[in-house]
């Protein structure tokens, strides 16, 4: 079993700055990658950003530029610095975990950009 406990969602006005953060706990040997997903009501959960254990990332186009994955792998956390925020990143931002053959995901943690 893994745990993922996400902070750092809150209410932003557009062109500011969140730092998201997901503690991980549990078996967490395995994971190869961990990631931070998006979801809007109405749409599909979206890829926002990942990370592999080695450290490569990748990147939605929609935040190439503005968001930076990263991992502190002595805490078991991984963070997501957003800059430049938009309206339009306003959603329910879930962190996961990816196992070889399944994955964890966290409550989720609200961002809301103002305009």
């Amino acid at each position: 079993q893994v745990q993922l406990v996400e902070s750092g969602g809150g209410l932003v006005q557009a062109g500011g700055s969140l730092r998201l953060s997901c503690a991980a706990s549990g078996s967490i040997f395995s994971i190869y990658a961990m990631g931070w997903y998006r979801q809007t009501p109405g749409k599909q959960r979206e890829l926002v950003a990942i990370i592999t254990g080695g450290g490569t990332t990748n990147y939605a186009d929609s935040v190439k530029g503005r968001f930076t994955i990263s991992r502190d792998n002595a805490k078991n956390t991984v963070y997501l610095q957003m800059n430049s925020l938009k309206p339009e990143d306003t959603a329910v931002y879930y962190c996961n975990a990816k196992f070889v053959k399944f994955e964890y995901w966290g409550q989720g943690t609200l961002v809301t950009v103002s305009e």
